[in-house]
């Protein structure tokens, strides 16, 4: 949990928290956020943020 910023965007919140791993995916309130919308998408007081590490197998 962290505490929430007025005008967080995905793009910040993934900054703060570190996140560096170039293949993820984000989910807010569990509706998918494109790379590309990171920077335009505000997240809300108590949102359900989900940031998921893809892996490759083989």
């Amino acid at each position: 949990d962290r505490e929430w910023e007025e005008n967080l965007t995905v793009e910040l919140l993934l900054k703060k928290c570190k996140y560096t791993f170039p293949l993820i995916m984000v989910k807010v309130n569990g509706k998918y956020i494109p790379k590309e919308k990171y920077k335009d998408t505000l997240v809300a007081d108590n949102d359900d943020v989900q940031v998921i590490h893809s892996i490759a197998g083989g």
